[in-house]
């Protein structure tokens, strides 16, 4: 067989056999060794950046670079300045660029070394291949967004055929749209479903309304990955029941990398052959496992762009089981910019509400998703998806529990839609903050 994907990587100056190579060495470092080899790679990219990056040498100043607590923590707002301006020496061209989404509220244009992006593939390439998915060969059915635009609509289209992918549109997930997904499943042998969370969960709800598996329906399905948004508990109950394959969560970054990814036993599993994961408090001091902070993470073979100590905008807590050779993310909470700032000045997660409302909102399985936006400081607006308005029983309910959980006297307004509005690459945000 061609191996299109490959083929494709390497002809576009992706050097994959050289990043294969460097990986797999990685990889066999000793867990006794690996806290020295993380050491040594973090010493050495930080001072490439010095001696390389005029923005990144403005950024450390005369900071002592000797303790890496001094380094200091690089922001969204940070690299809100041209892309010109903070790129390497020696890699103002032939490397490869693209633009984050934009979901934590700062998107901007970054770059990558070609040797440093064909490594991100790799570790995509080897883990993925933890259950049995091959890049070249396997059929994956593809729940993401795709840009509207005529030319980045052929774009992705052809790019999808390279990569053996068959898209599924989700700016519209109607059961009119979703019975269509079903007939797809029934005539191509798909290997592995890969996507956002909430589309994923959206079949899988249609699925159960139909009392289907899908697995039945469609015999080579092997596995799920779900990322870029919360995969909740029950969710993944939902997802196991009737897509009738195992669950994977994936947590990454485009500027970056995969960050981690469940292993075959269930464990979230950090990346820790591309890049090293720190969990900080409010003061950027370092957390003990087990602790909530921001997860600061820093690419360790990025040459053409700096991502040392970058604060990525997310909130969770490392296993206490971690080890240097092999960290384990046991909780993601959320984004740092979804915080809800309540009348008594207590501050609360954007996703706690989501998750009270949700466990009460979706007893029936009348609502299919739903979404929260804080409009004022005790103000609240539910926008849901549902054949029928929520009860008046349903909304005491959900008032009960947020004055248990949160605080009382919170005001909650609700919006039955047709259609839930998404962001331009088909994410969903489950909480939003209009203070």
């Amino acid at each position: 067989m061609l191996n299109l994907f490959n083929l494709t990587l390497k002809i576009n100056g992706f050097p994959m056999k050289e990043a294969q190579l460097e990986f797999e060495k990685n990889l066999q470092i000793s867990e006794s060794d690996y806290q020295k080899f993380i050491e040594e790679k973090r010493k050495e990219i930080v001072q490439f950046h010095l001696d390389n990056n005029t923005f990144y040498k403005n950024l450390v100043g005369n900071r002592d670079v000797s303790d890496w607590n001094n380094l200091p923590i690089l922001t969204k707002k940070n690299l809100q300045v041209p892309l010109a301006e903070r790129l390497s020496k020696g890699f103002e061209r032939n490397i490869y660029i693209n633009k984050t989404s934009g979901s934590s509220g700062d998107p901007f244009i970054f770059a990558k070394d070609k040797f440093s992006h064909a490594l991100t593939w790799y570790s995509n390439i080897y883990r993925f291949g933890w259950f049995g998915i091959d890049f070249n060969s396997s059929f994956q059915a593809r729940f993401y967004g795709v840009p509207l635009d005529k030319v980045g609509y052929y774009k992705e289209r052809f790019k999808d055929f390279l990569a053996k992918r068959y898209r599924f549109p989700i700016f519209d997930l109607s059961d009119v749209v979703l019975e269509e997904i079903l007939k797809k499943f029934q005539q191509k042998k798909f290997d592995y479903i890969n996507g956002y969370t909430s589309s994923v969960v959206l079949f899988a709800k249609f699925l159960q309304s139909k009392n289907i598996v899908l697995k039945d329906v469609c015999p080579t399905l092997k596995v799920c990955m779900v990322t870029s948004e919360m995969l909740f508990d029950d969710d993944k109950i939902l997802l196991e029941k009737y897509l009738g394959i195992p669950i994977v969560n994936e947590y990454g970054a485009s500027e970056l990398d995969l960050l981690a990814f469940q292993n075959p036993k269930g464990e979230w599993q950090v990346n820790s052959e591309t890049l090293f994961i720190e969990i900080l408090d409010e003061n950027n001091q370092p957390v003990a496992n087990g602790t909530s902070g921001k997860i600061v993470v820093t690419s360790l073979y990025n040459k053409a762009h700096p991502f040392i100590r970058y604060e990525i905008g997310d909130i969770g807590i490392l296993d206490e089981k971690s080890t240097w050779k092999k960290p384990l993310l046991k909780q993601l909470i959320g984004r740092t910019n979804d915080v809800a700032v309540l009348p008594s000045g207590k501050k609360s997660p954007g996703l706690t509400f989501y998750y009270v409302t949700k466990s009460i909102i979706e007893d029936d399985g009348n609502v299919k998703e739903f979404v929260i936006k804080q409009t004022k400081l005790d103000s609240f607006e539910i926008d849901y998806v549902s054949e029928k308005a929520l009860s008046s029983v349903q909304i005491d309910e959900i008032q009960k529990a947020i004055d248990l959980y949160l605080e009382p006297n919170l005001k909650f307004t609700y919006a039955r839609k047709d259609f839930l509005t998404r962001s331009n690459r088909g994410k969903l945000k489950q909480f939003t903050s209009l203070l």
